[in-house]
């Protein structure tokens, strides 16, 4: 990178005005913009041609908008609403999963991948991403209020799955008891959740409504609560993105949600840019040659499988088949969490680098082919067709 008096204004000038040129050529092109900023990763960052070296910082700031995404989504989803459909929710997310984990892992096997490395692939290729899932869903609907309700209840429960693979790959890397750490999940989630009920009850909606006039103070109190309940759920071993839910879901009842989730939607969407690029900046594309076919198999299966299953779950549950599909469609890729299982998993040695990569390059291809099929196919916030361009 050239020599600047300040290394972070010069990455964020890159990314953003590099963002805008994407998204511009992206629009001309009737394509997704998120695929244009992780193509833009890509060509700039380290593995590209390297003008911006250190993607951890920007990684960092990306975490921040997926917290910010997860808290908004709380505001709009109350706690019994969210209770009833995490009942219908289980048998779903159980049974998809373990059918996505038996495909991951049979395609790895016969690849020719280890048994331990192939049973890893399994589980990472098990979850759905939260971002693609819920950014490109329109909420302001009544039929999408719904599918976002089916949508996060799935996602919430895929991501406390994702936490305890992440404590047990910790424990087989003997970074510490496994068992120590799923029972310790087992304590700190409901304290957390008792500990946002109580002080949004009797703290911060007393004060919304006394000061509910004064919207710089509505602004500031809703950002410190949601770091406030990231920090917190991360010292007690959960993620960033469950405390900033939680956080939201606990405001939900209060009259003044819309207003706040109206304000931090720009916030929000600063650093979700940031969340795409640090996904394209961190992938190595020199692995792709070692890990083309199996990627190209592996994620075109699951495109094709994964709205399918998800739809004969949602229709054995009751759902209709027109919503039960379109569930299918926008949790038909692979998740986020698959990096960080990835990476975890390569940094204890227990798959190697080839395995690594390969579904870090899996978790791209069905990102990028999701998000393509998604804003042709259906409504959301980014659609090139002014008729499936909902907000």
């Amino acid at each position: 990178m050239p020599e600047v008096s300040n290394p972070l204004i010069f990455s964020l000038f890159l990314i953003f005005t590099g963002a805008a040129l994407f998204a511009t050529l992206a629009l001309f092109a009737r394509q997704a913009l998120p695929i244009a900023y992780i193509v833009l990763g890509i060509l700039i960052g380290p593995y590209g041609f390297k003008l911006i070296n250190n993607v951890s910082v920007i990684d960092e700031m990306a975490q921040i908008g997926i917290m910010f995404l997860l808290f908004l989504l709380g505001l709009d989803l109350s706690p019994q609403r969210l209770l009833q459909m995490l009942r219908k929710a289980t048998l779903i997310t159980l049974g998809t999963s373990l059918t996505f984990a038996a495909i991951g892992g049979w395609i790895a096997w016969r690849f020719g991948y280890t048994l331990s490395e192939s049973l890893l692939v399994g589980v990472a290729m098990t979850f759905s991403s939260t971002i693609i899932g819920l950014k490109l869903l329109p909420t302001r609907t009544l039929h999408h209020q719904h599918t976002g309700e089916i949508i996060i209840s799935i996602l919430l429960l895929q991501d406390l799955l994702a936490i305890a693979v992440l404590l047990l790959v910790e424990g087989l890397g003997g970074r510490g008891s496994s068992l120590q750490g799923l029972g310790l999940l087992i304590i700190t989630l409901p304290s957390l959740l008792s500990f946002a009920y109580l002080v949004s009850r009797y703290v911060l909606v007393p004060l919304i409504r006394r000061f509910d006039k004064i919207r710089e103070y509505i602004f500031l109190i809703a950002i410190g609560w949601c770091l406030c309940l990231s920090q917190i759920a991360a010292l007690l071993g959960l993620s960033y993105a469950i405390g900033a839910f939680i956080g939201g879901v606990a405001l939900a009842t209060s009259p003044i949600a819309l207003y706040i989730a109206d304000s931090l939607r720009p916030l929000r969407d600063f650093f979700l840019v940031l969340f795409f690029f640090s996904l394209g900046a961190g992938f190595d594309t020199g692995m792709l040659g070692a890990v083309f076919a199996p990627t190209l198999v592996l994620g075109g299966l699951l495109i094709i499988v994964k709205p399918w299953v998800f739809r004969g779950f949602l229709q054995w549950a009751g759902e209709r088949p027109r919503i039960a599909m379109e569930v299918g469609v926008r949790l038909g890729q692979v998740s986020e969490f698959a990096l960080l299982i990835a990476v975890l998993a390569q940094q204890n040695n227990l798959i190697s680098r080839e395995a690594s990569y390969l579904v870090q390059a899996t978790t791209l291809f069905t990102f990028i082919a999701s998000t393509y099929y998604l804003v042709l196919k259906y409504p959301t916030p980014v659609a090139i067709s002014d008729s499936l361009r909902r907000d």
